[in-house]
C-alpha cells in the first residue's frame, strides 16, 4: 500500500524532481501543496522525466487562460489534448475535432453546437427537471447508497441518452465506454483499463454508433447530436475515417458526462466538507447559480489540458521550445490565490466563481457549459425542495486520474425536511 506524503515532505521535494502528473497523487488528494509550490516558485515548471515523458506545467491563472486563448503557437492537434502520448498507427489513437486545430476545429463544432444553443437549451429544461424529479423521488430515505451511481451517474446517462437518441434501456453502456476513454493507463501496481480493454470497447462504440449513423443518415435531420453529424456539411463522410468517427463520438459522450457527473459527486462532498457553506445554501437557495459556479471551480472536473508548442514560446519569464508538450493544469488555475481569496476553501457566494478556467478559454472552450450548468442548477433546486440534507456518512473514493477529477463512491444518508 502506497503511504501518502506529508505536506512537509513535499515543501522538501527538490523542484526538478516534482511530477504533478502521477494518477495516484489525485486519488489521495494529495495534488494541492505540489501545485501551490509550483505556483509560487517555479509556475511554468519542466518536468524531465515522468510515465509520459518529458512535459511542462503551467500552474497559474493568467497563464493558463494566455495558453488556452493562443491557439496558434499552442497547437491541440501536434500530440493531442492530454499527457499521454499515442502513436498515429495505434488503433487506441483517436481524432476529434477538440483536438484538431483551426479552421477544421472550428468547422466540425460548429455542426454540433446548435444542441446548446438557447432556444434548444430552453427545450431540453423540462426534460431536465422531470429527469431530475424521477431520480431524487426514486431514492431510498434513511439507507446508506453511493450517490455516485445512484444520481451523478444516472441522471448524466439519461441526459447523454437523449442528446445522442441512443437506446434508453442501454445508456449506462456510454458511461462505460466514457470511464474506459479517460482512464489512466499510467497507473502501475493497481488494477487499470488495459490496451485491450479500451480496444474493445472502442470498437464496441464504434459498431453501436455506425448502426445509428446509417438509420440518421438515411432520413430527415433530427435533433440529436448523431443527426447532426451524419448531415453535416464538414461531418457527414467522417464514418469513412474510422479514428476520427469513434473520437468524435467518445469526445461527445465524456464531454456529456464528465463535468456534470462529477461536479454533481464534487458538489456534495464539499458542502459536507464545508458545513457553514451547506447551511449559508440552505438559508438561501436564490445563491443556487453562483453555488453551481463555485462548485465546478471547486471540484475542476478536467485537471489538464495539453497543447504543444508550434514555435518558442516565452510563458512567465521561462522560454519553451518548439515541440514541447505544454500542460495547462486547470485544478491548478483553479486554486490561484491571487485570483480567489482562500481558493482551497468552498464558498458559495464567492463573487468571481464564474472566472474559473474549468470550461476552458478560447476556441477550445467547453461546448457543453451551459446545459452542465442548467443540470446542476435543476438538480440543486430539487433537492433543496426535498431534503434537509444529502449528509456523507463514509469518506469520498476519488479515481486515480490525472484527467478526470472524478468519485467513484460517495456513501451518503437523505435527511428528509
Amino acid at each position: 500500500m502506497r503511504m501518502p506524503v506529508s505536506n512537509e515532505a513535499i515543501v522538501e521535494i527538490p523542484l526538478e524532481q516534482i511530477d504533478v502528473s502521477q494518477p495516484h497523487l489525485y486519488a489521495e488528494n494529495a495534488w494541492g501543496t505540489y501545485f501551490k509550490r509550483l505556483r509560487e516558485e517555479a509556475p511554468v515548471h519542466y518536468c524531465s522525466e515522468s510515465s509520459n515523458g518529458p512535459y511542462w506545467s503551467v500552474t497559474r491563472h493568467a497563464d493558463v487562460r494566455n495558453v488556452d486563448t493562443d491557439h496558434k503557437r499552442f497547437s491541440s492537434e501536434i500530440g493531442g489534448i492530454t499527457i499521454a502520448d499515442v502513436p498515429d498507427t495505434d488503433e487506441v489513437k483517436l481524432n476529434n475535432f477538440i483536438a484538431m486545430d483551426e479552421p477544421v476545429h472550428s468547422a466540425q463544432r460548429k455542426t454540433v453546437s446548435p444542441v446548446v444553443s438557447p432556444s434548444n437549451l430552453q427545450t431540453l429544461q423540462p426534460l431536465i427537471r422531470e429527469r431530475v424529479i424521477d431520480i431524487l423521488d426514486n431514492l431510498p430515505i434513511g439507507e446508506t447508497f453511493n450517490w455516485v451511481e445512484s444520481v451523478s451517474i444516472e441522471l448524466t446517462s439519461r441526459m447523454l441518452a437523449t442528446l445522442l437518441d441512443f437506446p434508453y434501456a442501454d445508456r449506462r453502456k456510454l458511461i462505460e465506454w466514457s470511464d474506459i476513454t479517460t482512464a489512466s493507463p499510467e497507473l502501475t501496481g493497481e488494477a487499470t483499463v488495459n490496451r485491450e480493454v479500451r480496444v474493445a470497447a472502442f470498437k464496441e462504440c464504434a459498431e453501436a454508433f455506425m448502426d445509428l449513423w446509417h438509420t440518421r443518415a438515411a432520413q430527415d435531420p433530427g435533433p440529436d447530436l448523431i443527426s447532426m453529424l451524419a448531415h453535416g456539411e464538414h461531418t457527414a463522410d467522417m464514418y469513412k475515417r474510422p479514428q476520427e468517427f469513434i473520437g468524435n463520438i467518445l469526445l461527445l459522450i465524456v464531454g456529456g458526462n464528465d463535468t456534470t457527473r462529477n461536479s454533481i459527486s464534487g458538489g456534495v462532498a464539499a458542502l459536507n466538507k464545508y458545513p457553514d457553506e451547506y447551511a449559508k445554501l440552505k438559508a438561501n437557495p436564490s445563491v443556487i447559480p453562483n453555488t453551481v459556479a463555485e462548485i465546478i471551480r471547486y471540484q475542476s472536473p478536467v485537471i489538464h489540458m495539453r497543447r504543444t508548442t508550434r514555435e518558442p514560446v516565452t510563458i512567465a519569464e521561462t522560454e519553451i521550445p518548439a515541440g514541447e508538450k505544454v500542460l495547462m493544469w486547470y485544478i491548478s488555475g483553479n486554486r490561484d490565490e491571487t485570483v480567489f481569496q482562500d481558493a482551497d476553501r468552498l464558498v458559495i457566494d464567492r463573487k468571481n466563481a464564474r472566472n474559473h478556467v474549468s470550461f476552458g478559454y478560447g476556441v477550445h472552450r467547453c461546448m457543453g457549459s451551459r446545459l452542465a450548468e442548467m443540470q446542476l442548477r435543476t438538480l440543486w433546486e430539487e433537492i433543496e425542495e426535498r431534503f434537509e440534507k444529502v449528509e456523507v456518512v463514509g469518506d469520498p473514493v476519488v479515481s486515480a486520474n490525472n484527467f478526470i477529477h472524478g468519485l467513484t463512491d460517495l456513501p451518503v444518508q437523505l435527511l428528509p425536511k
